[in-house]
């Protein structure tokens, strides 16, 4: 799908604040609340727009990042594919350089992060890992 400069606008709107209404993006744009439904309707068709989020605040859990090494005998993408399904699991990003896939979890306290780390340690393929720990999110 063609994106123009108003749909990079809008994407950029809502990921700073996906409940803004849709009378509000328009007004900063100069367009009617059609106008800015009927994109975002055209944005989601297309696939641009996944889905809409809620991030809970961070004084509400404790999130890490664990950067993943992958047997060279295993295929990334089932490795990653797993790691999808674990709780705690916000996002995988298939990566390039030392690790081969980087896990972003959140959970509650420590102990459900190491919970969620054990399990992940038992895929089979995941040969190693280096965890950090976000201390705060800078804004």
């Amino acid at each position: 799908m063609y994106r123009d400069n108003i749909d990079e606008k809008i994407i950029e709107f809502l990921r700073n604040d996906s409940r803004e209404s849709f009378v509000d993006i328009g007004k900063k744009l100069k367009l009617s609340e059609s106008a800015v439904r009927r994109r975002v309707k055209n944005l989601v068709d297309s696939g641009t727009i996944k889905k809409f989020t809620v991030e809970v605040g961070a004084g509400n859990s404790t999130s890490a990042i664990v950067l993943i090494s992958v047997e060279s005998s295993m295929d990334t993408s089932k490795v990653s594919s797993k790691l999808t399904k674990l709780p705690g699991v916000k996002t995988v990003y298939e990566i390039t350089g030392q690790y081969d896939i980087t896990v972003v979890i959140s959970a509650p306290n420590i102990t459900e992060i190491n919970g969620c780390i054990d399990a992940l340690r038992k895929i089979p393929g995941v040969s190693d890992t280096n965890t950090v720990i976000i201390l705060r999110t800078v804004t």
